[in-house]
C-alpha cells in the first residue's frame, strides 16, 4: 500500500506556477462565497441546510485541479470547492444556494444544491451523503466500456465510508480496475460524533489494503499536496490500473451545519487551525495573491447582487427537467 501520511508529499507530479496561481484563485473564489453566505445568515436568518465549508477548500481545489474538463466529478462535500474546482462560476452556485433562476438547476437548489453543470463534468450530488459511490462507478465502468480515458471521482465525508454501497463498489472497482478515485475529506466529525468513537481506524485509507489497491493520507489543508496525490492516482487509473482510495485529513471549521451552536466541541479547538488560503498564498507573489483575493471577493459581491435582484422561479419550474419513465 502506498501510505502517504500529512507532511510527506506524494510522488506524483507537482504543479507548476501557472496552476498553482490557478489554484488559489479558485480558492479565494470559495473563499468568497463562504463569507458571503455567512454575512447572508447573519442579515436574513437564512441557517440550518448552508453546511459551511471554509476551512476544507485546499481539497476540492487541489483534487479538481487535477482532474480534466471531461472527467466525471460527483461531489458530496461541505462548502463550494468542488464546484468552483472543476469550473463552474459564482452565480450559478449563489443562484442555487439562494433559490433563483440563475442558479444551476434553475431555483430548485436552495439550501444544500445539487450543482450540476455535465460540460465540465460535475454530475451533482446524490440524494443522500455517500451515495455517489455506486454513481461514479457507473461513470467509470461506462468510461471503461466505452474506452476512453476519462476518470471519475467520488468525493466524501469519514462519516458515509461506513454505508455498504462504500464497500459494495470498491470490491468490484478494484476487480475489474476501474478508472476510479475515492476521495475521503476527513474531518473527524459525523455531525457531532468523533469518527474515533464509531471508526475501528483512525485511517479512513487503511481499507484500502483490504481491496489490494493503493490508500493514501494527505495533507488535506495543502492543496498543492492534494493536487499532488490526486494526479498520481489519476494517472494511475488513467493507465489501467485501477482505483486509489485517498484520504485528505482536513479540519472543519465551523459547525455542521448554520447556526450549530457546536456544543461538542472543545472551546480551544480552532488552536490546531491552519488556513489553506493562507498556505498557498505563501507560495505566490504576495502583490499577486492580494490581486487575485481582491478579485474574488468583486466577483462575488456582484454574482450575490445579481442574484438577490432576480425574481423568484415560477411555481412550475418543480415540474420541469423530469424524466417520466
Amino acid at each position: 500500500m502506498n501510505d502517504q501520511h500529512p507532511g510527506k508529499n506524494p510522488g506524483g507530479p507537482a504543479p507548476d506556477s501557472d496552476l498553482l496561481k490557478r489554484m488559489y484563485q479558485r480558492m479565494a473564489l470559495t473563499r468568497a462565497i463562504e463569507q458571503c453566505m455567512a454575512q447572508h445568515v447573519r442579515n436574513n436568518r437564512f441557517s440550518g441546510w448552508w453546511h459551511p465549508g471554509e476551512g476544507q477548500e485546499a481539497a476540492g481545489i487541489g483534487a479538481s485541479a487535477a482532474m480534466r474538463r471531461d472527467d466525471y466529478l460527483f461531489y458530496q462535500g461541505r462548502g463550494c470547492s468542488w464546484a468552483i474546482g472543476k469550473g463552474m462560476a459564482p452565480g450559478p452556485i449563489l443562484g442555487d444556494l439562494l433559490g433563483k433562476p440563475s442558479g444551476s438547476t434553475g431555483g430548485k437548489g436552495g439550501g444544500v444544491p445539487h450543482w450540476v453543470d455535465y460540460a465540465i463534468g460535475v454530475m451533482g450530488e446524490g440524494a443522500t451523503l455517500g451515495s455517489v459511490y455506486p454513481l461514479a462507478a457507473g461513470a467509470a465502468l461506462a468510461a471503461k466500456q466505452r474506452g476512453t480515458d476519462q476518470v471519475a471521482l467520488a468525493n466524501f465525508g469519514d462519516g458515509t465510508a461506513a454505508r455498504g454501497t462504500f464497500h459494495e463498489t470498491l470490491v468490484h472497482a478494484a476487480a475489474w480496475k476501474l478508472p476510479l478515485i475515492y476521495f475521503c475529506e476527513n474531518n473527524e466529525w459525523l455531525v457531532g460524533t468523533p469518527l474515533k468513537q464509531v471508526s475501528p481506524t483512525e485511517n479512513i485509507a487503511d481499507y484500502a489494503a483490504g481491496y489490494h489497491i493503493p490508500g493514501v493520507v494527505v495533507d488535506g489543508q495543502d492543496a498543492q499536496a492534494v493536487y499532488t496525490a490526486t494526479a498520481e492516482a489519476i494517472e494511475r487509473a488513467r493507465a489501467g490500473e485501477g482505483p486509489t482510495l485517498i484520504e485528505a485529513k482536513v479540519f472543519r471549521k465551523h459547525g455542521h451545519y448554520a447556526g450549530d451552536p457546536q456544543h461538542y466541541r472543545a472551546p480551544d479547538y480552532l488552536d490546531a487551525y491552519r488556513d489553506p488560503l493562507a498556505l498557498l498564498a505563501a507560495r505566490l507573489d504576495e502583490d499577486e495573491a492580494s490581486a487575485l483575493w481582491a478579485q474574488a471577493e468583486a466577483e462575488v459581491a456582484s454574482a450575490y447582487q445579481a442574484a438577490m435582484a432576480e425574481d423568484d422561479p415560477a411555481p412550475d419550474t418543480i415540474f420541469k427537467d423530469l424524466y417520466y419513465g
